[in-house]
C-alpha cells in the first residue's frame, strides 16, 4: 500500500499488469490527485472520468481513496491513478503526504458556493508546497449545470487560472460534460513534461558519455620508435 502512496507517479518505467489471463502493457502510470473543499463533487467527477457513472447517494470520502483508467496518449498505454482526496478540515494532515509522487492535480470548487472557489488559493498553496515542483494543475470548476445558482462568474476563475498557470475547465459530474475533456487535458500535458524530462536525461547522459569517451583519448604518436628503442636497451643487455 506504501508503495501505491508514495509511487504512483512512475516515470519512464514499463509496468505489466495480468488480466483476464493475459498480459496488459502499461507504457506510464501517472499519479494524479483530486482536491478541493468537501462536496464540490470530487469523487463525482472521478466517478464520471473511471466508471462513467453518477451516485445520487455519494457521502463524503474519509481520508483517501484511489480508482483507476487506463487509455492511450500519443500511442502510449497510460494508466491513470487517480487519488481522491477528503475536503474535511481534519483530514488534511493525513492527505498531503499522498501529493508525494503526484504528476498531476485537479484543484475542484462548485460553481455554487463562492466560499469554495474562495479556498482555491489555499488548496493550489498546499498543492505546491507538498508536490513536485512541475506538477501540472487543473482549475475545475463542478456543477455547471446549476448554471441558475451559480455563485462564481466564470471570469474570475478564468483570471484565477491565468494568474496562476492552471488549466481551466466548468464540469458537471452530473451530466459528464467536459469530464473527458478536463482529464485528457490534464494527463496530456503530463505525457509532454515526463517526455521532455526523458529528453533532457537521455540529452544530458549522451553528453557525460561523450566526455568520459573524450577523457580516454590515448596518444601512440611515436609508439613503433618506443618500442624499436626498448628492443635494442634488451639486445645489449650483460646479464
Amino acid at each position: 500500500m506504501n508503495a501505491e502512496m508514495n509511487g504512483g507517479g512512475v516515470v519512464g518505467k514499463k509496468v505489466v499488469v495480468v488480466r483476464n489471463g493475459g498480459d496488459e502493457k502499461i507504457d506510464y502510470v501517472y499519479k494524479v490527485v483530486v482536491i478541493g473543499d468537501t462536496a464540490v463533487g470530487k469523487t463525482q467527477v472521478l466517478s464520471r472520468f473511471t466508471r462513467n457513472e453518477f451516485c445520487f447517494d455519494s457521502k463524503s470520502t474519509i481520508g483517501v481513496e484511489f480508482q483507476t483508467r487506463t487509455l492511450t496518449i500519443h500511442s502510449k498505454i497510460i494508466k491513470a491513478q487517480i487519488w481522491d482526496t477528503a475536503g474535511q478540515e481534519r483530514y488534511r494532515a493525513v492527505t498531503s503526504a499522498y501529493y508525494r509522487g503526484a504528476l498531476g492535480a485537479m484543484v475542484v470548487y462548485d460553481i455554487t458556493k463562492r466560499q469554495s472557489f474562495d479556498h482555491v488559493a489555499r488548496w493550489v498553496e498546499e498543492l505546491r508546497a507538498h508536490a513536485d515542483n512541475s506538477i501540472v494543475i487543473a482549475l475545475i470548476g463542478n456543477k455547471a449545470d446549476l448554471e441558475e445558482k451559480r455563485a462564481v462568474p466564470s471570469e474570475d476563475a478564468v483570471e484565477f487560472a491565468e494568474n496562476q498557470g492552471l488549466y481551466f475547465f466548468e464540469t458537471s459530474a452530473l451530466t459528464g460534460d467536459n469530464v473527458e475533456a478536463a482529464f485528457f487535458k490534464l494527463l496530456e500535458e503530463i505525457f509532454s513534461v515526463v517526455s521532455k524530462k526523458t529528453l533532457d536525461h537521455d540529452a544530458a547522459k549522451s553528453d557525460a558519455d561523450c566526455l568520459m569517451l573524450k577523457g580516454l583519448k590515448i596518444d601512440i604518436d611515436g609508439g613503433p620508435e618506443l618500442e624499436i628503442s626498448e628492443m635494442k636497451k634488451l639486445s645489449s643487455c650483460s646479464c
